[in-house]
């Protein structure tokens, strides 16, 4: 946090100036009591910037308040900046909360949608209050925030609680500075709030109270459509195999996890294996869906996570969600509102013809979702958190960088798990989880979070970063744009900056990119890249072996493909091969032979494709990275062997694993166990990781590195990885303010954009 030292104030009135997480966070109530308590006078607001604030009393009195001003803010308030200026004395009495002024330039930050909290909760619970079993209870300390906001400053009239007038009973509270709800821009009751209600596949109202019924239907074996904070999400009980299968059936997600809610702490570990961080994570104000190493025995369907030692699991962050689960006492699915590969719904007019194949029935509300979100995933890797997923409860946090953009910035992020980063200042602000960039409804979200991102942070961007892929949708939006300058970034290169930046690193690191694709500056698909790089540019100094890539996006699809190629690498052309029809395996050996359709590639998701398909573990996968998700589920614990690998040529080395194919067609053939070869190709892909970087230690003297690429949410290799190169005495930099797969490339790409710049 940027502030000016503390000293004994000179005068009897100051202007003060506080930046950051400040509206909507209770801050303004929190001055207001802090000022009366101490006696002092002046007034407080918000403007565009955050919160102003014009304070009288005598020096100590004064030097008491700056004090507590930073050490007692409230729980949601994140202050990056305080700024005092000595002014006159009025000699005015009173403290006054004053209006806000929308004018000027928008530099205020907007907190993101969080869990209901403690108080909240016990009055909702509480058969005596008011609220009780409200779906809608908020105060200052929790709700929705950003899926409400239009516009800054955070004000009622600018978010979508603009159609609820107040009753007289929640008037008196929004109006009271000593009330917890003073100034909570959501605040509603029962009597003049949104309403709730549970209809059917085709609209029409189901009597009863929408809660009760909704439970009764799930626990009949239903599935569920609900409305929730940031868009629909799609419910079925958690232990009803025929409830899951069907949900997986229509939602056509064959095999991809689901993640699972639970009412508390409790339930959560009746579901997996919970230390102190995992404990933190779920019961944060953020509420992610945290994956946990699943429990022996879990009261979970097969169909939940077929094939996954993991479960995502994740607590009520919603007063709905927390009747449903006190209600329905058991464990249930809460996925994305949508079919596979679609964004999710959240507007109540495409919600019921989207959904209503998929769900008997749609419990929803009239409060409208400005701009959807979906929930987070996170992973705790070394006690710290890790983002798979950033999304609600982390958006729109802004990541502060270490040297200010020259000029307003656009991060056009990458294809898959899109993401987007506005910058100005040293603020980069990466936005919600949008998706995969392969049909129109995700690019049509994709181009309303830029722009509803440039409205609210006043961001217009100059300079517009990209990735070096011109197929990328994400790329010819950049194209397309008129009056700014263009910057082309390498995707790896854009990874490792991406790491540096929310490190706050400067200078040169040694990066090591592992991922399943990115285009890269020879034409070839990169995947495996070791650098020596900075924001300014990048050295690629080893890389994976390239081995040809049949058939585009079928190579990834089947992992097949890739085994073949690196079969063909190791024994020649005519290398014996049955794990696919033989009348494919002849076309591919001949796209192969002859170059057609194939493009080189040193991707480290295909290697793991590869060694899947040899194992005989999967030959087609139905979603990213399921191949190498299992290959590292099935890998022997305490197994140490490794397979071996090799080094060639000057610069840049390739890494090879000819001999560790080798050897695992040789052990797949004696019948070694598929876990026992899981295991020893995790250990030689780390042990050459760790080689490889203490080459380049060697001979730059680089002493960081930092790990970046969607193949480093694999916990068993980057776990061999981190302890190998920290025994070499090197520093190990990893994700934790943004996702380590390419929802981090836009942070990176829009660092590089700042460093390239005059």
């Amino acid at each position: 946090m940027d502030r000016q030292p503390l000293s004994p104030v000179p005068s009897n009135r100051l202007r003060v100036r506080v930046e950051g997480v400040v509206q909507g966070v209770g801050f303004r109530p929190f001055v207001h009591g802090l000022a009366t308590a101490g006696g002092l006078s002046g007034l407080v607001g918000n403007d565009t910037a955050g919160v102003f604030i014009e304070i009288e009393g005598t020096p100590g009195e004064l030097d008491r308040f700056l004090a507590a001003l930073e050490g007692e803010a409230p729980p949601l308030a994140v202050i990056d900046r305080v700024e005092t200026e000595v002014i006159s004395a009025t000699g005015g009495v009173g403290f006054a909360i004053v209006e806000s002024e929308p004018a000027g330039e928008r530099q205020t930050l907007i907190s993101p949608d969080t869990a209901t909290c403690d108080d909240c909760l016990a009055e909702l619970l509480d058969p005596g209050d008011r609220r009780f079993r409200h779906p809608f209870i908020n105060c200052t300390n929790c709700g929705p925030r950003f899926t409400i906001i239009r516009d800054v400053p955070y004000d009622r009239p600018l978010t979508t609680m603009s159609g609820f007038a107040m009753c007289a009973e929640c008037r008196r509270e929004y109006e009271d500075p000593g009330d917890r709800r003073f100034h909570a821009q959501p605040v509603c009751c029962p009597d003049c709030g949104p309403s709730l209600r549970l209809i059917d596949r085709d609209g029409a109202p189901i009597a009863g109270d929408p809660v009760s019924t909704a439970v009764q239907l799930l626990a009949a074996g239903g599935v569920l459509a609900v409305k929730g904070v940031g868009g629909y999400h799609l419910a079925a009980l958690a232990d009803r195999e025929p409830a899951v299968t069907a949900l997986r059936s229509r939602k056509h997600r064959e095999d991809k996890p689901f993640a699972v809610m639970v009412a508390d702490l409790d339930g959560a570990r009746a579901l997996g294996t919970i230390g102190a961080a995992e404990a933190r994570a779920l019961t944060s104000p953020r509420r992610p869906i945290v994956l946990l190493r699943r429990a022996a025995g879990a009261p979970v369907a097969a169909a939940v996570a077929p094939g996954n030692r993991s479960l995502g699991v994740m607590l009520p962050y919603s007063p709905l969600h927390h009747l449903l689960a006190r209600d329905l006492r058991a464990p249930f699915v809460l996925t994305s509102g949508n079919v596979s590969d679609e964004p999710i719904a959240y507007r109540d007019e495409e919600a019921l013809p989207r959904l209503r194949g998929i769900a008997d029935a749609f419990l929803t509300h009239d409060r409208p979702i400005h701009i959807r979100t979906d929930d987070s995933v996170i992973r705790v890797v070394g006690g710290r958190e890790t983002p798979l997923r950033r999304s609600r409860g982390f958006v729109p946090q802004p990541v502060t960088v270490v040297r200010a953009f020259p000029r307003p910035v656009l991060g056009c992020g990458a294809e898959l798990k899109s993401t987007f980063c506005v910058g100005k200042g040293r603020r980069a602000f990466v936005s919600h989880h949008i998706g995969d960039l392969e049909n129109y409804e995700t690019l049509q979200s994709y181009v309303e979070g830029i722009e509803h991102f440039m409205r609210v942070f006043d961001i217009h961007p100059e300079v517009v970063a990209h990735d070096l892929h011109p197929e990328y949708l994400s790329t010819k939006l950049a194209l397309d744009l008129d009056g700014v300058e263009r910057v082309g970034v390498q995707h790896h290169h854009a990874h490792i900056a991406s790491c540096m930046a929310e490190n706050g690193l400067a200078g040169e690191v040694i990066g090591v990119a592992f991922d399943g694709t990115g285009y890269g500056t020879d034409g070839a698909i990169w995947g495996g890249e070791f650098l020596v790089a900075g924001y300014g540019g990048f050295h690629r100094r080893a890389h994976l072996r390239y081995i040809p890539l049949a058939g585009g996006d079928a190579a990834v699809r089947q992992p097949w493909r890739p085994a073949l190629a690196y079969l063909m690498d190791t024994f020649g052309a005519g290398a014996p091969f049955e794990a696919a029809p033989p009348e494919h395996i002849r076309v591919v050996r001949r796209m192969i032979a002859a170059g057609v359709n194939s493009t080189s590639t040193s991707s480290c998701g295909r290697l793991f494709d590869a060694v899947a398909s040899l194992a005989g573990l999967r030959q087609e996968v139905n979603f990213e990275g399921q191949a190498a998700i299992e290959l590292e589920m099935i890998a022997e614990v305490g197994c140490a062997e490794v397979y071996p690998y090799g080094f060639d040529g000057e610069g840049p080395w390739e890494l090879g694993f000819r001999p560790a194919i080798e050897s695992i067609v040789r052990d797949v053939s004696s019948g070694v166990a598929r876990g026992r070869v899981a295991a020893k190709f995790h250990n030689a892909l780390a042990a050459a990781t760790v080689e490889v970087c203490g080459r380049i230690a060697g001979e730059t003297a680089l002493r960081r590195v930092c790990l970046s690429g969607g193949t480093f949410q694999n916990m068993r290799l980057l776990g061999s990885i981190v302890a190998g190169l920290r025994a070499r005495g090197l520093e190990v930099f990893l994700h934790a303010r943004v996702p380590p797969n390419d929802g981090g490339i836009a942070l990176g790409q829009a660092a590089i954009a700042a460093r390239l710049q005059p």
